[in-house]
């Protein structure tokens, strides 16, 4: 009884992973709930502060409380730190601290961080933990610096700064939370759509953060030498290159006409941005086409780029599924990318990723429409947008009840930790079995 009494847990990065993301959600849920958290002073319900906990620290942007009109400035700053933290990823800032502490990492913590930041190896990742650090917070302040003369004119000086800066770090996280509720709520950004500099700053923000950490060192190293990128920095590049431009093209010939080329152009390429996976908005959703809602909701699914501020199933899961269809197209053995032959492994984690990924948003959105009484469309709207930890709507989860919001939190769970995270730390204990099973060809297709 006494050794089993002194036996220490050990947990593998990914179980720290998935309960350090948990531990910071129930600790913002806590402290949300205080009344000096709402502007009202009352006490806010346990589901409504989970899931804004939730929505903050996925870096989501779903929301069931206008943040603007329903937070007091406590409940925002709280809010702001949720959300930093979870564009950082609860490790990196964990082992930040470690580090300004003046203590040694471990070998078990160097491989979490490694995990945490999707590095290729882990070597070095301490340095590249504090260079994620310094690189974000001079973008964040670069980006309310840029912004405040537009929100400072608006507002006066004292509001203008605290939007500059929530809106700052809202757009490189990727979080799509926004303070524009004192001109209506859930207005996010429209009221800005005309607006270059806004429009502009913003995008370049979520942009910023969504193509992940690894290809910002990738860039300061090399700078303009793109050759000595890594595959998977050139692959990032291209892929939201392509996932901007193709959709702002088809939103500027087919859904924002009638309007001013200038705002047309700016609404199109916002949109087209936004959606991966940031959260703001322009223009009203509801009005855009069921077309266009159709390539949002694959923008959303899609989402951002491993080890960066965004969710979703990543542009390197796309582009490697991609590759390995046109491979199959051209009766080729193995799939390519950029002149490079991709892994069999990776193809198959690719591929157990959308299937995740697809089944989840099918079949939250069919209960939360069952449950609600809702159109199936808008509610696979939703779902895209919390498992992608977007935050774009169609404006029906303020409405949802309890289980919906329950439904809606656990996307947005899995959709920031991912979904072969979550399943290799429950499955971490299960024996590998290296026997294989006799073989027998089945036609597909």
């Amino acid at each position: 009884m006494g050794k089993l009494a002194n036996r220490r847990i050990t947990l593998n990065p990914f179980q720290t992973i998935v309960l350090g993301f948990a531990g910071v959600i129930l600790i913002g849920a806590l402290i949300l709930m205080l009344p000096i958290s709402s502007k009202s002073g009352t006490v806010t319900p346990f589901i409504d502060a989970l899931f804004t906990s939730t929505t903050s620290v996925c870096v989501t942007g779903l929301v069931v409380h206008d943040t603007a009109t329903y937070w007091s400035l406590f409940g925002q700053i709280v809010i702001l730190i949720l959300i930093q933290i979870g564009g950082l990823g609860v490790i990196t800032v964990a082992s930040s601290f470690v580090v300004l502490a003046g203590k040694k990492i471990g070998l078990m913590q160097r491989s979490t961080m490694q995990e945490a930041v999707a590095a290729p190896k882990m070597g070095g990742i301490v340095r590249l933990s504090g260079f994620v650090i310094k690189t974000t917070f001079i973008v964040e302040f670069i980006g309310a610096v840029a912004m405040a003369p537009v929100f400072c004119s608006d507002f006066g000086f004292w509001q203008g700064a605290w939007m500059s800066i929530f809106h700052s770090v809202s757009a490189f996280c990727n979080a799509g939370i926004d303070l524009m509720g004192v001109s209506g709520e859930y207005s996010s950004l429209t009221t800005y759509v005309g607006n270059p500099l806004i429009n502009i700053i913003v995008m370049l923000l979520i942009i910023i953060g969504g193509i992940g950490f690894l290809t910002w060192e990738d860039i300061y190293t090399n700078r303009h030498h793109i050759k000595r990128y890594r595959m998977q920095s050139k692959v990032i590049l291209l892929t939201t290159a392509l996932l901007i431009l193709i959709p702002a093209i088809y939103l500027y010939f087919c859904e924002f006409t009638g309007v001013p080329v200038g705002e047309r152009i700016l609404s199109s390429f916002f949109q087209s941005v936004t959606p991966r996976t940031a959260g703001f908005n322009t223009v009203d959703l509801t009005l855009i086409s069921g077309a266009g809602q159709a390539i949002i909701i694959v923008l959303m699914l899609i989402g951002g780029s491993p080890g960066s501020t965004a969710g979703g199933m990543k542009t390197t899961t796309f582009a490697v599924l991609m590759a390995n269809a046109f491979s199959v197209f051209k009766r080729k053995e193995d799939a390519q990318l950029l002149k490079r032959r991709i892994d069999g492994a990776v193809i198959r984690n690719a591929a157990t990723i959308l299937v995740m990924y697809i089944s989840l948003f099918f079949i939250g959105a069919l209960i939360i429409s069952r449950i609600e009484d809702l159109p199936l469309g808008a509610c696979l709207f939703e779902t895209a947008s919390a498992i992608g930890t977007v935050g774009l709507s169609l404006g029906i989860t303020p409405e949802l009840g309890a289980v919906s919001q329950l439904i809606l939190i656990i996307l947005m769970f899995f959709g920031r930790v991912g979904g072969l995270t979550l399943i290799y730390a429950a499955l971490s204990g299960v024996n590998q079995n290296l026997s294989k099973l006799p073989q027998e060809k089945i036609m597909i297709g």
